[in-house]
């Protein structure tokens, strides 16, 4: 973290807001992803592992399939732009309060409404915004970000050759074992390796970086490759008996995950829009559109089997636009619930604290 205490800060120039946008698709992605994992829809008694090549549940398998990407991209734009930059109190600040407020406030309105039981683990898990390091998103992110101050240090002190050989080492034992053999691996030791790759890029830019044509291409071509794995497995596993349509998607460190990842980082990061206000404000609040849709079992339970009821809705005539419609439907209300935090309580909290740090003023 940075050295001093101050809750004090410069304030940050504009983000272009390419990257941002990026960070937009990546939540839609995910929340997409959960529609379609979370709801009961892949599970042994679920309408696709009945039929998984029918057209619904082809449709359902693509369009839910990039959850990891998005977890992907994510990490990718935080390593790029945090290797040149410090860990600040205030930073850290807003990210943990953000998590245990919504915490607490998701875990209290499900048990005074009555929806959920009262049960002491419950209560101190909404206490504890770490309780997983190992798929746990949010407890991961959290730990990770400390790492961000000595990783800093570590790609600093590297040559190019010894960040390069650095990184062939970690995608050896992460992605090559993590593509064929399926090892095992925590999410904070994941990020840190997604953290070297978008801060060698950031450390040492190509020429081909910028190229977009060339980065387009490999976009197109991996996401190829994924929608055709996904398909191709679905049919495998009619034939073995076996359902695994997204063998090669279905962890982060996955070949296939990790080359659509960072082909579309590289693309977005080359994409030319102007500065959105707009864009950039949405942005903002994608960590809260997690937070809130994806806080736990029970929020699962209610909000993709009881609200949006994914199952029932499986044979409807125009599944792909209520598909389509619910995620963009969670994701805007998600989004306007964040801002709202954002405008009504962090920032006049973080303006009081600002405030109370100002030496008083010297009497005559």
């Amino acid at each position: 973290m940075s050295n001093t205490p101050s809750l004090n800060e410069v304030t940050p120039k504009q983000r272009d807001s390419n990257l941002e946008l990026m960070r937009i698709i990546a939540m839609l992605l995910i929340v997409a992803h959960h529609y379609v994992v979370n709801s009961g829809l892949t599970l042994p008694e679920g309408p696709i592992f009945a039929d998984p090549m029918s057209k619904r549940s082809l449709f359902l398998l693509v369009f839910g399939a990039w959850g990891k990407i998005g977890i992907n991209c994510f990490m990718m734009i935080t390593g790029y732009f945090m290797c040149k930059s410090n860990i600040t109190v205030k930073k850290f600040a807003k990210l943990f309060l953000e998590i245990l407020f919504y915490n607490i406030v998701i875990y209290l309105i499900f048990l005074l409404s009555g929806y959920a039981p009262f049960a002491w683990t419950s209560c101190i898990k909404a206490l504890i915004p770490i309780t997983s390091i190992n798929q746990n998103f949010t407890s991961c992110f959290i730990v990770f970000f400390l790492f961000i101050p000595f990783l800093n240090k570590l790609v600093q002190n590297l040559n190019e050759k010894q960040h390069l050989a650095l990184i062939g080492l970690c995608s050896f034992t992460y992605i090559l074992f993590g593509t064929l053999h399926r090892v095992s691996m925590n999410y904070v030791s994941w990020f840190i390796v997604l953290y070297f790759i978008s801060s060698y890029i950031r450390l040492y830019p190509k020429k081909w970086f910028s190229n977009n044509k060339i980065c387009g291409t490999l976009l197109f071509l991996s996401l190829a490759a994924g929608i055709a794995s996904i398909v191709g497995c679905a049919w495998v596993g009619t034939k073995i008996n076996r359902f695994s349509p997204f063998f090669f998607v279905s962890d982060s460190n996955t070949f296939l995950a990790v080359a659509i990842g960072v082909s579309a980082f590289m693309f977005f990061k080359n994409l030319r829009i102007p500065y959105s206000r707009f864009i950039n404000t949405v942005a903002a609040s994608t960590f809260g559109v997690l937070l809130i849709h994806a806080s736990g079992d029970t929020m699962r339970q209610w909000l993709w089997k009881d609200v949006v009821d994914c199952v029932g809705h499986y044979g409807d005539k125009y599944l792909p636009l209520y598909a389509i419609g619910c995620v963009l439907a969670i994701f805007t209300v998600c989004t306007l619930i964040d801002i709202l935090r954002i405008n009504c309580l962090e920032k006049p909290f973080f303006r009081l604290l600002r405030q109370a740090q100002q030496p008083a003023p010297q009497q005559n």
